[in-house]
């Protein structure tokens, strides 16, 4: 402890990027560091409660310094422009040059509706985390998760023809809240595949019948290219989901030309540059048990919680602990009142048996519920980050 103590006058640690793993991982490091956070936004958005501001909910978001209150954290309210390796230094837009000694990159990640088929330059600016309130593509009709409130004030407009496209989880959830609580519109969803692939044969079936019953035309095999492609009033794009790499690209750092997501050892480290840690979307992870770990708020937590206990064991004088992780279940809402709670094995392959209804309904949200309470207990006893089941 003396060691880290010592260290603590010295270290410098910018973490890049404010969702649920740089939040996870600033925490983490506050005691040990002086940490400064990087991100554009002053509010901690729920990205897992997006379907929810589109389909009405006021608010999806948390004030940022109410959350660092007394933690030693710096909150820097802007965005990263340039990442220079060599120099250990991030320069930002406030005109401000961060200087590091490690570096966790979270910059998450956002939806691209044009990847999936044109292989196309990502939506969102490079070196920036989307946001909620962010404005429609430029397609003009077609929304994005990230574009929620935006969506939700084109269905105030009037009624009209609603498609979604993507039949994954995100692609449900949207669909679901947005056909209850406008039931004016008429919803349709389409997917290249089987609607829900990852759920067990009992859960599809339930995802099926509960879009069924709210009068969700479901169109399975249909490859969209495009919004252009889509008759429809609004269509919402909820697949090809990309990593924020253009910072990380720019300063040279390895990165997969398919994902975006930057390659990283056992320990979360940049395989080319390990002074540079990274966490949540952004890192292409793999895990023993898990394999290679999907987008999700669910691997977001627990590898801000690694990375940042990987630098302090490294100023500790010890090799940092590979990273252990393994799928416990899936968790999706349709609408408000139904759900469905898909038990999952480690490496994330359905179980047979679901939760679904209200009592899978009310413990998806308190799933939810518990990402913020993790963080404000991460926020007022940082060592009990070690305890949260699934996240230290």
């Amino acid at each position: 402890m003396k060691i880290v103590a010592k260290q603590r006058l010295r270290q410098r640690v910018v973490v890049l990027g404010g969702g649920y793993a740089g939040m996870m991982a600033a925490l983490r490091l506050a005691p040990y560091a002086r940490v400064t956070l990087v991100d554009p936004s002053d509010r901690f958005i729920e990205r897992v409660r997006l379907h929810e501001l589109a389909a009405g909910r006021p608010e999806v978001s948390h004030s940022r310094a109410q959350m660092l209150r007394g933690t030693g954290i710096e909150q820097l309210a802007a965005r990263a422009t340039a990442l220079d390796p060599a120099a250990r230094a991030v320069h930002t837009d406030c005109g401000r040059t961060l200087l590091y000694d490690r570096l966790v990159y979270a910059l998450g990640s956002h939806t691209d509706p044009r990847g999936a088929a044109h292989g196309g330059t990502p939506a969102a600016t490079a070196g920036a985390a989307p946001t909620a309130g962010a404005a429609p593509t430029a397609w003009g009709r077609a929304f994005t998760a990230e574009s929620a409130a935006a969506l939700h004030k084109r269905l105030l407009d009037g009624p009209g023809a609603l498609a979604v496209v993507g039949g994954g989880l995100t692609g449900i959830e949207m669909a679901g809240e947005l056909a209850e609580s406008h039931p004016e519109w008429e919803v349709r969803l389409l997917t290249g595949g089987e609607i829900g692939g990852g759920l067990s044969a009992r859960g599809r079936a339930h995802v099926r019948t509960v879009l069924d019953r709210l009068h969700i035309r479901v169109e399975e095999g249909r490859r969209i290219a495009d919004a252009d492609s889509v008759d429809a009033d609004a269509v919402v794009w909820t697949t090809a989901l990309r990593a924020t790499d253009g910072l990380a690209r720019d300063a040279g750092l390895d990165t997969d030309p398919v994902t975006g997501r930057i390659r990283v050892d056992a320990a979360l480290r940049s395989v080319s540059h390990p002074d540079i840690y990274v966490a949540g979307d952004a890192a292409a992870a793999r895990a023993p048990r898990a394999g290679a770990l999907r987008m999700a708020c669910a691997t977001a937590l627990p590898t801000g919680a690694h990375a940042a206990g990987a630098i302090i064991a490294e100023w500790r004088g010890a090799e940092p602990e590979p990273l252990s992780f393994g799928f416990f279940m899936q968790c999706v809402s349709l609408g408000r009142h139904d759900g469905l709670i898909q038990p999952v094995r480690a490496d994330d392959a359905p179980r047979e048996r679901v939760l679904t209804g209200r009592p899978a309904a009310r413990v998806k949200e308190q799933v939810v519920r518990s990402t913020v309470r993790f963080l404000k207990l991460a926020a007022r006893r940082p060592a009990a980050i070690r305890l949260i089941p699934g996240v230290g």
